[in-house]
């Protein structure tokens, strides 16, 4: 999403560095290039001036250009400086406290709110709450459906009542809640193609009845700056608690993101990274300033493995390839669990000095399931013994899984390297030497 933006001020503060000693005259500059970025990242223009007059007046400050790094300064600024734009630190679900805790999801339609409410279900079920999602989007054809489908792959209940109006059935879910010992209940609210009256009578009176928790606006961030007027025309009718932004793994140009905080005061709770009901982030600003700037994210990437990886497949596959028994069973292993982290381009978005590159490297995600084509194509005892591949049983894989016999030897001598590598960096450990795993016990 940011793309563009962390490319354009990273190619500014780039060339901060390679003046050394720096006058106001080049901070304006830069600052100046910084608002035409976060202009054409579609931020709202009063915002965007705001906040860059703000980063000057800290800049141009004696500590900071007369320091022995004016550069780092300034890049510390602008980090501090664009979460607190996003709003400073990260806030979650506010749990009620007496059960149930009620999350009503508004916003117009198309915004993704039945995707999201499931995803937020997911999230929470995580947590160890028992969520339970209510249809309350009685106009909408087939979502009810929708809802229902996609909640059976969580195995989430679905509360829903025909013939009934979306305040009553509510109403009646919360009852229904309290009965059955669910402590979340999530609002699947109807939308419309654009805000009206009927609409914002309907949600009122929601809000009014059942006196929820928390109240998420779901706003399409591809939408970009009437993103911020939708935020703002919602909050201004119904105080919404929080955002939760989506699509954030399109090209949408970063502006929402960047401009609904400091438009309505309310915080971005939740973000929508891909099609995957597992696709949910917790938003947090500093993170998002880090990703922007070209820093990374490995606190996020760390988070995901933990709650997406089998640990116990890990721990089993590292043991094989720390004791020399690691084969192709255990590197299939490895590639479904990669796989399960999301594209590997936004892996790699989340590793330090990465970010940029992946803008230039061929990275195709296919590549993959090429690999895992290939050793599922094969026998037990080939996966176990990967020497027992001459010619003849290259071809067969080959055939069988829809590749050819130069993908299979890429893939032969990825395996080795991977396997001399860690060799030499276990060595290296033990013979005292820094290496990977010096200092640790085998």
């Amino acid at each position: 999403m940011f793309q563009n933006l962390s490319e354009k001020i990273s190619g500014v503060i780039k060339r901060l560095k390679s003046k050394g000693k720096l006058s106001e005259k080049d901070v304006c500059e830069v600052m100046r290039q910084v608002r035409l970025a976060l202009l054409e990242a579609d931020v709202e223009y009063k915002i965007a001036k705001e906040f860059t007059d703000k980063l000057v007046e800290r800049c141009v400050g004696k500590q900071v250009l007369e320091s022995l790094t004016p550069s780092q300064n300034i890049i510390k600024i602008v980090n501090e400086e664009l979460t607190q734009l996003m709003g400073e630190t990260y806030s979650n679900i506010k749990i009620a406290s007496k059960p149930p805790t009620i999350v009503m999801l508004c916003g117009l339609q198309g915004s993704g709110k039945t995707t999201h409410a499931v995803k937020l279900a997911l999230n929470q079920k995580k947590k160890m709450h028992r969520p339970l999602l209510v249809a309350c989007d009685i106009y909408r054809p087939a979502a009810i459906d929708q809802l229902k489908i996609l909640a059976s792959k969580i195995n989430v209940s679905v509360f829903e009542l025909s013939n009934q109006n979306p305040v009553d059935i509510a109403c009646k879910s919360v009852d229904f809640a309290k009965d059955q010992g669910f402590d979340l209940v999530i609002f699947d609210t109807a939308g419309r193609l654009q805000i009206d009256k009927e609409l914002m009578a309907e949600l009122d009176k929601i809000k009014e009845k059942t006196n929820p928790a928390e109240i998420l606006l779901v706003v399409d961030s591809m939408t970009g700056q009437s993103a911020v007027n939708v935020a703002v025309s919602f909050n201004d009718l119904l105080d919404v608690s929080g955002v939760i932004l989506t699509k954030l793994d399109g090209d949408a140009r970063g502006g929402a993101a960047l401009s609904i905080r400091k438009a309505t005061g309310k915080p971005i709770k939740f973000i929508g990274t891909g099609e995957k009901l597992e696709d949910l982030e917790v938003f947090h600003p500093n993170r998002m300033a880090s990703r922007i700037l070209g820093m990374g994210d490995v606190l996020t990437l760390i988070e995901e493995a933990e709650s997406r990886v089998d640990k116990n497949q890990i721990k089993e596959v590292t043991k094989n390839l720390l004791n020399d028994k690691f084969d192709l069973n255990d590197l299939l292993l490895q590639l479904n669990q990669i796989k399960k982290l999301g594209p590997i381009k936004s892996i790699l978005s989340k590793l330090p000095g990465i970010q940029k590159q992946t803008q230039t490297l061929n990275i195709d995600d296919k590549h993959l399931d090429r690999m895992q084509a290939i050793i599922y194509s094969m026998t037990s005892k080939e996966r176990s013994s990967p020497n027992l591949l001459n010619s003849s049983r290259k071809k067969r894989v080959a055939s069988g899984s829809g590749t050819r016999v130069e993908d299979i030897n890429k893939l032969l001598k990825a395996f080795e390297s991977m396997k001399k590598f860690t060799k030499q960096f276990k060595r290296n450990g033990k013979g005292g030497k820094k290496g990977l795993f010096a200092g640790l016990n085998f």
